[in-house]
């Protein structure tokens, strides 16, 4: 009966030390952890990528918080749309033509926000001498690209 004692508390013993050491791990574990990756600003990725001076810099800037300012309201209106439409999930008597009048907001909201988005990368373009004007068609591109596949790659 003793000897089962002594391995009985043995293994407590055992389970309250390595408890205690998991906890320690946890807590201070977590402070060593490396910090995520920071994503670069996509607007400093194009200055640098394009080799802008600081006046071009300066004038994209400005250009780019002007263009957020007018793009956000109708940001909003795109996403409270939406939120609208995937609502009508819920109510089985909605019909489909009340669901193409959303989607065509939506659609005008989205195609409004693209013409915008597109005439402000055309007006920063022509801020730019003809080397830049290819590296930022380049950047462009990949910008778009971000994080995107093809579905076609998808499936083989």
């Amino acid at each position: 009966m003793k000897s089962s004692n002594k391995i009985l508390t043995l293994v407590i013993g055992l389970l309250l030390v390595s408890n205690i050491v998991l906890v320690y791990f946890m807590v201070n574990g977590s402070a060593k952890k490396p910090p995520k990756k920071d994503r670069m600003d996509p607007a400093e990725m194009m200055i640098k990528e394009v080799g802008m001076d600081e006046q071009q810099a300066a004038t994209h800037k400005q250009m780019k918080d002007d263009h957020f300012k007018a793009v956000r309201p109708l940001y909003d209106s795109l996403r409270a749309a939406k939120a609208v439409y995937f609502g009508l999930v819920k109510d089985a008597s909605v019909t489909d033509s009340i669901g193409k009048v959303y989607r065509e907001k939506i659609a005008v909201w989205q195609s409004t926000i693209d013409s915008m988005t597109f005439a402000h990368f055309r007006k920063m373009r022509n801020l730019l001498n003809p080397q830049q004007q290819v590296k930022y068609d380049e950047f462009v591109q990949k910008l778009m690209q971000r994080g995107r596949k093809d579905s076609a790659a998808k499936s083989k």
